[in-house]
């Protein structure tokens, strides 16, 4: 084969991948890099039999549907094997003070793409009493407060376009689904615990890695999944590990699921709490907990009571404690590893963005694929575009903790004054003056995400864009009535959560009657 003028060789190219690591993280690299690639590229998923998965149920974002198009993700089936549920947003309760709450939801604010005038707009009625809460304006919230759901329409102009959702699900029954489509397409499984890697001498690139058994596993390409040990890229390669805790001190968990006894809401909850915050997943089966929490103004002990004490049924596993730091690889990509999921860093699942990233490296890895001459450029677009994300995603972690009113608890009063990062506080106050937010495309959270947390968190501005005042009041004001009046009939009609999964025959086996 000719192609620029060059022959074309078959060992130019990446033959095969070894993946250190199942899980989540592994398997859906597995999925993603086998549908992407098929036979062309040997995959192997090397993983240890000893180390089990947290298992107490996983929350999503949006994009994770892109992510099972792209690798072959039948809806149905997914849900039944995972007693996933599905998820409009999040409700924060206890944030802004003790007796607050609020919603993020997805989708968007009215029924533009682009929601900054209509939020404009908002703010110059409001400033008469002309509208409602600008929350009225959101499917997705309104939705989640009625406990119903519908899949969002595919018909241009129609307003349930907007409706967006993700999913809860059981993780640990995710990665075995993910698996047996791996292993169909012919991924190959090792079981095996890693005892170090051999490397070569001239360019300190890994070239296999050697099992308790004695095997050696040779491969070009090697991604870690092997979660915060990071064996290859933190514990091989010594990448440095930069850390974020002065910004995001949560650095403890623990979690157990339990009994569902209450209703199966289409939304995670997150509950602040004097040392942290709590969560609930709610899945077909089950109901995921867990409360985060900083050593530094927490005990372990004052954690894991809150955490038994809130349950709504008898636990179902023994509690899980996890210690972690929130922070990232500085180079996620390294010589011939690619970090991927814990590995290459943690932030606290307060926006559930855990598989996000999972998916984000992996979309990143395949664009930026290279071949066996591992040319530099590769790796230092993939660890840029890394950058990025997780900076921004950081910074909309810490206005959930530093936009408070809260002062009961040495914790809140801590994070109220600590310093945050200059980004984070020019954006913080553009919105305060004038309401406009400064986005950028590729970041993961847009104008529905930012203007949900700042008001959520007691943040309002001072006044609106100039162009706001020609517009006619009488005229702006029928429009936005007829709008909540619109949405809140259109979710008059949709149908309960759980009878809707329950009709489209997605209920898990666990569940039947």
């Amino acid at each position: 084969m000719v192609e620029g003028g060059d022959v074309m060789v078959k060992d130019k190219w990446i033959a095969k991948v070894v993946i250190l690591g199942g899980g989540t993280a592994g398997w859906m690299t597995a999925a993603a890099l086998s549908h992407t690639f098929g036979q062309s590229v040997e995959i192997i998923v090397v993983e240890s039999d000893a180390i089990g998965t947290v298992g107490v149920g996983e929350a999503t974002i949006p994009p994770i549907r892109a992510f099972h198009q792209m690798i072959g993700v039948d809806e149905a089936e997914f849900m039944r094997a995972t007693g996933a549920t599905f998820k409009l947003g999040i409700e924060f309760r206890g944030w802004l003070n003790e007796g607050s709450t609020y919603f993020h939801p997805f989708g968007v604010y009215g029924v533009e793409r682009d929601i900054g005038y209509f939020f404009q707009y908002w703010l110059r009625l409001k400033e008469q009493g002309l509208v409602p809460d600008f929350s009225e304006f959101s499917l997705g919230t309104l939705a989640a407060r009625s406990n119903v759901f519908a899949p969002a329409s595919e018909r241009p102009g129609d307003p349930m376009q907007h409706l967006q959702s993700a999913y809860h699900f059981d993780a640990g029954r995710y990665a075995k689904y993910l698996k047996g489509l791996c292993m169909a397409r012919g991924v190959s499984h090792k079981i095996g615990d890693m005892l170090t890697a051999e490397r070569d001498a001239e360019n300190g690139h890994i070239t296999s890695l050697k099992l308790k058994s004695g095997e050696l596993v040779s491969g070009d390409l090697f991604i870690d999944c092997s979660g915060m040990r990071a064996m290859l890229i933190g514990q091989e390669l010594g990448v440095e590990y930069e850390d974020w805790s002065r910004w995001l001190p949560m650095n403890r968990a623990c979690a157990v699921p339990c009994e569902r006894k209450l209703a199966l809401t289409p939304y995670t909850m997150s509950k602040a709490q004097p040392f942290g915050w709590q969560w609930r997943i709610p899945l077909q089966h089950r109901v995921g907990n867990g409360v985060v929490y900083s050593s530094e103004f927490g005990t372990d002990e004052a954690a894991e009571r809150c955490l038994l004490e809130g349950l709504e049924g008898e636990p179902l596993a023994p509690v899980n404690r996890i210690k972690f730091t929130a922070g990232r690889r500085r180079t996620p990509w390294h010589k011939n590893v690619v970090s991927i999921g814990l590995a290459s860093g943690f932030l606290e699942p307060l926006e559930s963005t855990s598989i996000q990233f999972i998916q984000s490296s992996i979309q990143r890895l395949i664009r930026y694929f290279p071949d066996a001459g591992f040319s530099p450029v590769c790796a230092q677009a993939f660890n840029r575009d890394s950058m990025r994300e997780i900076e921004h995603v950081r910074d909309f972690l810490i206005l959930h903790y530093h936009a408070t009113e809260r002062d009961d608890s040495e914790l809140w009063r801590y994070v109220k004054a600590m310093p945050i990062p200059d980004s984070l506080q020019e954006r913080i106050e553009l919105f305060r003056e004038r309401g406009q937010l400064n986005l950028a495309a590729e970041e993961l959270f847009q104008s529905t995400s930012w203007h949900s947390v700042l008001l959520g968190q007691g943040i309002r501005p001072r006044t609106y864009m100039p162009t706001m005042a020609l517009q006619d009041d009488k005229v702006l004001a029928a429009a936005y009535g007829n709008l909540a009046r619109n949405f809140k009939q259109i979710v008059s009609r949709l149908s309960d959560h759980a009878t809707y999964i329950k009709e489209k025959k997605l209920t898990s086996i666990e569940v039947q009657p």
